[in-house]
C-alpha cells in the first residue's frame, strides 16, 4: 500500500484545427474506439492509478460523459473538468477541481488526451521517478539535428546530444505543479508544458526515457501512423 494516491489529468479541451475534422480530434475513431478513449484506458487499465480527471471543453461535457466515459464504462473518471482557453488553463483548471481530494504528497500525471500509446510500464517508471524529485516527463532523444532560426537565419546549432523531444505523461508532487501554475499565473508567464513552469521555480526535473510510438495525433497524418502502430500490434 502507498502512502499517497497516483492520480491522472488529462487534458482534451483543444480544438484541434489541424486535424481539419468535422469533430474535435479526441473523438475521432482509432480502430472503433475515439482516441482520447483509448488514452483513458491505459491509465484505467494500471493498477497504480486511483483516479482519472478529463478536462473537456464545456459545451463537450454531456456528450464525452455518454458517448466515452459511460460507453466505454471506465469506472476510474472522478470528475469531467471544463477547460479554459489555453491549454496551461486546462490543466489548472483540473488541478483545482481535484484540490479537496489530494494531499500535496500525492502524484498527479498530466498526459495529453490525444496521445494513447503510452504504455503501463512507462506510467509506472515516471511515478517511481517523479517522487524522489521535483518532478519527471517522458521523452525520447531528438533524431534531427535542431536549428535555432531568427528571422530566417540560422543563429545556432545546439548540440543534438543534449537534445530531448518532451512527451507525456509528466508527473510531479501535487504541491509542487500546483504552486507553478498559480505562479505562472500571478506573473503572466506561459510555458509550452508543465515541466517548464517547476523548472521555472528550480525545481529538478528529471527525464525518463520514453517510446518514439508515444506520438501525439494532431494531424491526418499522424492519424495514419496510429492506425499502423494498431495494424502492428495486432500482428
Amino acid at each position: 500500500m502507498t502512502e499517497f494516491k497516483s492520480i491522472a489529468l488529462i487534458p482534451a479541451a483543444g480544438m484541434g484545427k489541424r486535424m481539419g475534422a468535422s469533430i474535435n480530434k479526441q473523438y475521432l475513431q482509432l480502430d472503433g474506439m475515439p482516441i482520447v478513449a483509448r488514452t483513458i484506458e491505459v491509465f484505467e487499465s494500471s493498477p497504480l492509478i486511483d483516479a482519472i480527471y478529463l478536462v473537456i471543453p464545456e459545451e463537450e461535457i454531456p456528450y464525452c460523459r455518454e458517448h466515452v466515459v459511460e460507453a466505454c464504462g471506465f469506472r476510474k473518471v472522478a470528475a469531467i473538468v471544463p477547460g479554459g482557453k489555453e491549454r496551461q488553463n486546462s490543466v489548472m483548471n483540473g488541478l483545482q477541481a481535484m484540490r479537496p481530494d489530494v494531499a500535496d504528497s500525492d502524484v498527479i500525471l498530466i498526459h495529453d488526451g490525444v496521445r494513447p500509446f503510452v504504455s503501463e510500464e512507462l506510467i509506472a517508471e515516471i511515478i517511481r521517478i517523479a517522487c524522489s524529485c521535483a518532478g519527471a516527463l517522458v521523452a525520447v532523444p531528438a533524431k534531427d539535428t535542431i536549428k535555432t532560426v531568427r528571422d530566417g537565419i540560422v543563429v545556432e546549432t545546439p548540440l543534438r546530444e543534449m537534445l530531448w523531444q518532451a512527451q507525456t505523461p509528466q508527473a510531479f508532487r501535487y504541491k509542487t505543479i500546483f504552486e507553478a501554475h498559480r505562479s505562472a499565473i500571478q506573473n503572466g508567464y506561459a510555458g509550452t508544458d508543465d515541466s517548464s513552469l517547476v523548472e521555472r521555480l528550480g525545481g529538478d526535473v528529471r527525464i525518463v526515457r520514453g517510446d518514439y510510438r508515444n506520438i501525439k495525433i494532431t494531424t491526418p497524418e499522424d492519424l495514419v501512423i496510429a492506425e499502423a502502430f494498431l495494424v502492428l500490434e495486432k500482428k
